[in-house]
């Protein structure tokens, strides 16, 4: 059977910060590389938001404050909603840093009124003022939620003022190894609901972490084609090193 995916793009051209627009490529190559059909459709602000139901995985990067306005208001009101019943079913996502705030409850700067998030996510995110340094680094954590990748380590790089706290309907993705993750206190980085993953992992995420892709990639092709799908192997050596040799430099 002839496999395909198409891959949801949210505002490649204003969230992609910090190499973000690399966990595309990882998704694409890594499904080219099996024979897996796969394209990638942009979602900007032009789209119409029934776009999104034609895609089987979703991706949204980060972004700084300036771009991140601008998209806010189109993604709270038009796309978000989309992707929260989307998400409810099952389908796969990744949202990275900007993306990770914005998909949940609300953000709340150190001045001013809280921003409304899409509540695709049960968290939130505080900024504690401008007294507190942001959370900058290389970093490192061993993965607790889901089963399936319990145990793998992650890398990558961090850089976020805000601090974000899981509801109960949201489960840590992972345990932080080096550097700050979620909020600096609780020991956790990322979050995960159902088949939606929210993490602060720049770098990009993906490549450095391609595993993490597989599984994606994994729940996509069973969520679409209703069946157990095994992802043929894949020889991955040149990843393990450059992930080794990054981990080394952390811990």
């Amino acid at each position: 059977m002839n496999y395909k995916l198409t891959i949801a793009w949210l505002y490649p051209d204003l969230m992609s910060t910090y190499g973000d627009r690399g966990n595309i490529y990882c998704l694409t190559r890594r499904c080219q590389w099996r024979g897996i059909g796969v394209s990638v459709l942009p979602i900007t602000l032009e789209n119409n938001k029934q776009d999104l139901k034609k895609t089987d995985l979703i991706f949204m990067g980060g972004a700084q404050d300036r771009q991140q306005r601008v998209a806010a208001d189109d993604f709270i009101q038009n796309k978000g909603p989309i992707l929260k019943e989307m998400i409810k079913k099952n389908i796969p996502a990744l949202f990275v840093c900007a993306a990770y705030q914005a998909a949940g409850h609300y953000y709340k700067p150190y001045q001013g009124d809280p921003i409304p998030g899409a509540s695709i996510f049960d968290l939130h995110t505080e900024h504690p003022g401008d007294q507190k340094q942001r959370l900058i680094s290389n970093c490192a954590a061993k993965i607790i939620n889901p089963t399936g990748l319990k145990g793998i380590t992650i890398v990558g790089f961090e850089n976020h003022g805000g601090r974000t706290y899981l509801g109960p309907k949201m489960k840590p993705l992972a345990e932080v190894l080096a550097g700050g993750g979620n909020n600096g206190d609780d020991g956790f980085e990322g979050g995960i609901c159902r088949n939606a993953i929210g993490s602060y992992y720049h770098g990009p995420f993906l490549p450095k972490n391609w595993l993490v892709a597989d599984w994606l990639i994994g729940r996509a092709l069973e969520k679409k084609y209703g069946k157990e799908i095994k992802l043929s192997l894949l020889p991955d050596s040149e990843e393990k090193q450059a992930h080794q040799a990054i981990l080394e430099k952390i811990i």
